[in-house]
């Protein structure tokens, strides 16, 4: 296996479980509130069918799934799946308050090796979980087996600017990130993590290229706030019989 995330993932686990009831407030923080324009943005390029069925890996505290749930309509539904409980407790919550719980089905489970037969959801998702995972190929290739063919992988994560000046405050911002986050939360041992997942996760170009590695085609991606974040886009190919 070709680690993408060298920390042990019950390590990765333990931490996005502590860091739980911290996870929105400190995302809004951290990014200054873009993740959300980013989602949107994502949201709207990948225009979602009704009635579509999704699969949300690494679903967190379950922001995305509601948004896929609302753009799937009462005939469609998004199963959310992460390996944090603690995650999942507060995404069941929110999906509650918005009323959403028939259309949404969360699940204790392993992006690794995901529990549902080939060709099973129309649309499969990650947001900003890929680069926790141990290995990230790995992932592409469960979520690509899980669609129908024909179907859609879409994958938001935050990336590296390429510009010189730009990296430079980008690199300069996310040093600070892990003192704002002991201010804020007198955490800053998890906080490091997170930010060194950020700093050394692969290109957004490496990650076109691992998308085409794991079987999908039509790959493409496109960059937000001057590469701070990166959505991939990629479908499933349809099988053609051999005469």
């Amino acid at each position: 296996m070709a680690l993408t995330n060298k920390t042990p993932e019950n390590q990765v686990q333990s931490l996005f479980n502590r860091i739980a009831n911290n996870y929105d407030s400190m995302n809004n923080l951290i990014s200054l509130g873009t993740h959300k324009h980013w989602r949107n943005a994502t949201m709207e390029i990948m225009a979602i069918k009704p009635g579509s069925f999704v699969l949300d890996v690494c679903c967190g505290t379950g922001d995305w799934t509601i948004s896929l749930a609302k753009a799937v309509g009462p005939s469609g539904h998004v199963t959310g799946l992460d390996f944090s409980e603690n995650m999942l407790s507060i995404a069941r919550q929110k999906i509650s308050e918005a009323g959403l719980q028939d259309r949404v089905t969360l699940v204790h489970g392993d992006a690794m090796s995901l529990p549902y037969q080939d060709n099973k959801f129309d649309v499969a998702t990650i947001g900003f979980g890929l680069r926790n995972v141990p290995d990230a190929n790995q992932v592409l290739r469960e979520m690509q087996r899980v669609l129908r063919p024909g179907g859609q992988l879409a994958c938001l994560e935050t990336s590296k600017p390429t510009q010189p000046v730009i990296k430079m405050g980008w690199k300069a911002y996310f040093n600070f990130v892990p003192v704002m986050t002991k201010l804020a939360v007198h955490n800053k041992r998890d906080y490091d993590y997170l930010q060194k997942t950020t700093a050394e996760f692969v290109s957004a170009k490496k990650l076109a290229q691992m998308f085409k590695d794991a079987g999908l085609t039509h790959v493409n991606y496109r960059t937000f706030d001057l590469g701070a974040a990166a959505l991939h886009l990629g479908w499933k190919p349809y099988r053609t019989s051999v005469l």
